[in-house]
């Protein structure tokens, strides 16, 4: 059992921003985007990536579109350290792409950082100290004048190594670690002191990232934090102000938004929100909202699941299955109910018209899908799952009252067999509920013959496995059908009729003309639907008047027809 709460833990306070303005804007343009995939994402796995994993992983991250990239930890490992050489050495970052590397505030590990550095093009050099009042007195002992010392301290060497490479522009990065959980008057006077200690200036600018090292707090209480931070930072021009939310209450995509509209310029993140403990911003489900809400994020995920694959060798972590945009099972809906609303989204979409299809905020296209997993049948589908699958992979465009009698068929199938249903499976199931030869009718041929202003039939057909050839007319081929039957004793009558064409690849896709037939018996009761399909129209209508008449079982037993018959080896099929 939990125990008590109240005891345990304490609420976060609230921030003092009456006159906060962030919940009232709205974002605009996409943030600066950095990957830290190969460092942060890097020092979470089971099995850190190795030399050839990091390269794959760097150069899917420059393809995306990614113009910083978080690349190392040089001083942790000589891993990391041979990997930063190896980009610079082996000309492998585009001129566009400029790598960032990490270090504590210490002077050993940021010579070693910038040793490792030693001929980029362009660099950023990100260090970091705790500041919080636990790490101050839990931690490090240190009183609150020796926590800025440390960083001033940090940012003055870097600043005197950089000064030694001229040929390297260099950039600084500082966080404050654990911000959120820091007074802000403290993490303002330590930020304040580092952009003094760098020199900022509008033209060259210090990137001040605000982590929520741990997550605290509800995501408006970060937006407050960035809020204050935004307007009481000095040099707010020669500042970049940064984020970087960590998911300790599973809030860091939602936290990082709102700290955008509370005058954050860039985001720190994963691809997929890998990262230690819970996890970090998922970059990819950032920058889609971005998208669905009609800004570009100048990031390319145009082929989610070559971007899925690739984290996943190199991670070597599964991505859920239902995880925004990129999960196998994110476009695919098995409720009835959601199933039938995405059919008819579908069926009003426009091409060119604002995306409305419920229940998917985004196109799949717009990311690689198409659009044959969009609806997949269990026996948590209706009608609308069966329709689609139908409609889409054969072509056989069902009327309504057909879906929900067929929904039927194969919700039954479902309950008795379990697990998912295939559209193979379903082509198959509906052939053998209303195409395949069914006793005690099966239709043979027929020819038409006109008559005075009827029309005229002669249908062969097989009942109880014995031929016989009726003769009936009517005012069409259809009605003359009816009444050929029920001068047999087969006494169908037709309730609708609807007809349509095939246009679908599979087992169909011979068909061009599909009729759709529900049918009652002489008292007007027991109706079922009946299908045929064929090259000729009226061929697929007496097809579908047969076997409606099987399905719902009006076919007399043990009666002497009084129409002419021929021995069924005899009986030739005249179409």
């Amino acid at each position: 059992m939990l125990q008590h709460p109240e005891i345990k833990y304490r609420p976060f306070p609230a921030i003092d921003l009456a006159d906060r303005q962030w919940p009232s804007r709205t974002i605009t343009r996409p943030p600066i985007w950095m990957s830290t995939d190969l460092r942060d994402g890097n020092q979470s796995l089971f099995e850190p990536m190795d030399a050839e994993r990091k390269m794959r992983m760097f150069r899917m991250l420059c393809e995306i579109g990614f113009k910083e990239i978080e690349v190392a930890f040089p001083s942790a490992s000589a891993t990391d350290f041979n990997f930063v050489r190896g980009l610079i050495e082996g000309g492998h970052i585009p001129q566009d792409v400029t790598i960032e590397v990490l270090t504590q505030a210490r002077e050993h590990l940021i010579r070693r950082t910038m040793a490792s550095l030693q001929g980029a093009k362009r660099a950023i050099v990100h260090v970091y100290n705790p500041i919080s009042e636990s790490f101050r007195d839990i931690v490090f002992g240190m009183s609150k004048a020796e926590v800025v010392d440390m960083a001033v301290s940090a940012v003055k060497l870097i600043r005197q190594l950089a000064e030694a490479q001229p040929d390297t522009e260099w950039m600084l990065e500082y966080s404050p670690e654990t911000f959120t959980a820091a007074e802000l008057d403290f993490s303002l006077e330590i930020c304040n002191a580092v952009t003094e200690a760098w020199g900022a200036t509008p033209v060259r600018k210090v990137i001040l990232n605000l982590p929520t090292t741990v997550e605290l707090a509800t995501p408006n209480v970060y937006a407050d934090q960035i809020e204050w931070m935004h307007r009481h930072l000095a040099r707010r021009d020669s500042v970049i102000l940064s984020l970087h939310t960590h998911n300790d209450r599973g809030c860091a995509v939602a936290a990082a938004e709102l700290a955008l509209l509370a005058g954050a310029d860039r985001v720190e993140g994963c691809l997929f929100g890998n990262g230690e403990r819970t996890g970090n911003a998922d970059i990819v489900t950032l920058a889609m909202n971005l998208y669905t809400q009609g800004i570009h994020p100048g990031l390319d995920f145009s082929d989610i699941d070559e971007v899925a694959r690739t984290v996943e060798y190199c991670n070597q972590l599964a991505i859920h299955p239902r995880h925004p945009y990129a999960g196998d099972l994110v476009f695919t809906a098995f409720s009835g109910s959601h199933q039938d609303a995405i059919k008819k989204g579908f069926s009003a979409q426009q091409p060119d018209a604002v995306w409305q299809v419920p229940y998917l905020p985004v196109d799949p296209r717009d990311v690689g899908r198409n659009y044959d997993s969009v609806i997949r049948v269990n026996s948590q589908s209706g009608k609308g799952g069966v329709a689609y699958l139908l409609e889409s992979e054969y072509g056989i465009v069902m009327p309504r009252r057909l879906q929900v009698e067929f929904s039927g068929v194969v919700q039954q199938h479902a309950d008795s067999h379990g697990g998912e249903i295939s559209a193979a499976g379903l082509w198959g199931l509906f052939s053998a509920t209303y195409l395949d030869p069914v006793e005690p009718i099966r239709y043979i041929g027929h020819h038409l013959f006109g008559h005075g202003d009827l029309q005229g039939i002669r249908l062969n057909v097989a009942i109880h496995g014995v031929a016989h050839l009726l003769a009936g007319e009517g005012n069409g081929p259809i009605d003359a059908a009816v009444h050929a039957l029920q001068g047999a004793g087969v006494n169908v009558r037709i309730r609708s009729y609807e007809e349509r064409s095939v246009d679908a690849g599979g087992e169909a896709s011979d068909a061009r003309a599909c009729a759709f037939m529900e049918v009652v018996n002489a008292q007007g009761n027991e109706g079922c639907y009946g299908v045929g399909i064929d090259a000729n129209i009226v061929t697929a209508s007496i097809r579908a008047l047969v076997s409606g008449a099987n399905r719902a079982g009006i076919c007399p037993v043990g009666r002497d027809f009084e129409t002419s018959t021929v021995a069924l080896d005899g009986a030739s099929a005249v179409a």
